[in-house]
């Protein structure tokens, strides 16, 4: 494969002019680049190590008629992510070895890009077969569900840190308000004491709050093991946009302007680590039914990038290596997975067009989900070629290099 040459966001988090090259699945050079011949054109294109999704509902199997691995994994190859987290919704749980394989299975015949399941952290009123399925998922999460025993999180904890695997908390207090901003940051706290007390990794999922930014921001002040995301709607949105659709309808909901501000900051200067887009496909018919008798869920691979890069990086809100990092580098770190710049590094590399332009129309999803907030907007940016690898998994047509 001929060398890439163009501008890269490398592992310091500052953009280079590199030549890159691949043999064997892997980075084998990346060199200062000081000839412009067939370089990509710089301030238009810009190599980076493949974004990476921590919280992406791929719903197979059991749930193919909303998205299959085939279906997911390609859209997230089109929207240049080279490795995907997946979520436990699915049918049978990964709560054991054997509801695991199902999905493994799935993954070794259909998956575009790398997929890395999360395991189940409960099996009724249990644990789930926690150490059987260590060796293969990135962590343990109830995800749709928060733990409600408190001891039973604790136990969860302790198991998770003997197992050196990431808890991975979707935080909601049942005992408050469905949708309340109190059911996400007080089940939050929780964690938080717990995680501090056991000394186990613990990442929170799709924070929307200000309360819960602040939470992590003083968790993280003492010293906790926890990381944090929250997704490209609340960053985004706030509920003045929300309309009487499906397409509006998500658990954590979309929250007030000061939430979303909180969220902004929290993502510049830190305290939230990693951007995911809670990619969650639904039918049609599911999501067709008005706001209120919708299903919780939204797709978002395919528009996070551009909608981030479009209403967060041009108009100053935050900087773009700020960005990259959040999508690129933290996940990595956190939960061990393949990919960079640097020589040895495996080729999970994605190429952005950064003056591509178009208007979202959820009939061009490569998804099978369709309902988007972001739908009739116009937004700037999009990847034009995936490589996981070292093999190119998607190409935008009539890109070259």
């Amino acid at each position: 494969m001929r060398p890439i040459r163009g501008t890269a966001f490398s592992q310091d988090g500052a953009f280079h002019p590199l030549e890159i090259s691949v043999e064997g699945g892997r980075i084998e050079s990346a060199g200062r680049s000081v000839s412009s011949d067939q370089s990509l054109p710089l301030h238009q294109y810009l190599i980076i190590p493949g974004f990476v999704d921590v919280h992406v509902h791929l719903r197979e199997p059991g749930f193919s008629y909303k998205e299959t691995v085939a279906t997911g994994t390609l859209a997230a190859a089109r929207a240049g992510v080279t490795a995907v987290v997946s979520m436990p919704n699915v049918s049978p749980a990964p709560d054991s070895l054997a509801g695991l394989e199902a999905q493994l299975a799935l993954i070794r015949r259909d998956a575009r890009v790398r997929v890395i399941p999360c395991g189940r952290i409960t099996r009724g009123d249990a644990l789930s077969d926690m150490e059987r399925i260590a060796p293969f998922v990135a962590g343990y999460s109830d995800d749709g569900f928060g733990v409600q025993d408190a001891s039973l999180m604790e136990r969860a904890m302790l198991e998770a840190k003997r197992l050196h695997k990431t808890i991975i908390a979707h935080c909601e207090d049942a005992s408050c308000p469905k949708d309340s901003p109190e059911s996400e940051w007080k089940q939050l706290e929780r964690d938080l004491i717990l995680a501090e007390k056991t000394g186990c990794r613990y990442h929170a999922c799709h924070l929307s709050t200000k309360e819960s930014v602040d939470l992590m921001r003083k968790a993280k002040a003492r010293g906790v093991d926890a990381t944090c995301e929250t997704a490209p709607h609340y960053l985004v949105f706030s509920e003045e946009d929300v309309m009487d659709s499906g397409r509006f309808r998500m658990n954590p909901p979309i929250r007030t302007r000061a939430d979303r501000e909180a969220l902004i900051e929290g993502l510049r200067d830190g305290v939230i680590d990693m951007v995911a887009t809670d990619h969650a496909p639904h039918s049609m018919e599911e999501k067709s039914r008005g706001f209120a008798k919708s299903l919780n869920g939204i797709v978002g691979l395919e528009t996070a990038f551009p909608a981030l890069y479009t209403h967060l990086v041009l108009p100053g809100l935050l900087p773009l290596e700020k960005l990259l990092a959040a999508m690129c580098h933290a996940p990595r770190k956190r939960f061990n997975i393949p990919g960079g710049i640097s020589p040895g590094d495996a080729a999970d590399l994605a190429i952005l067009d950064l003056q591509s332009e178009r208007v979202i129309d959820p009939a061009e999803f490569y998804t099978m989900g369709r309902s988007t907030p972001f739908e009739g907007m116009k937004l700037r940016g999009e990847a034009v070629l995936t490589m996981v690898a070292g093999e190119v998994v998607w190409q935008k047509e009539g890109f070259t290099w």
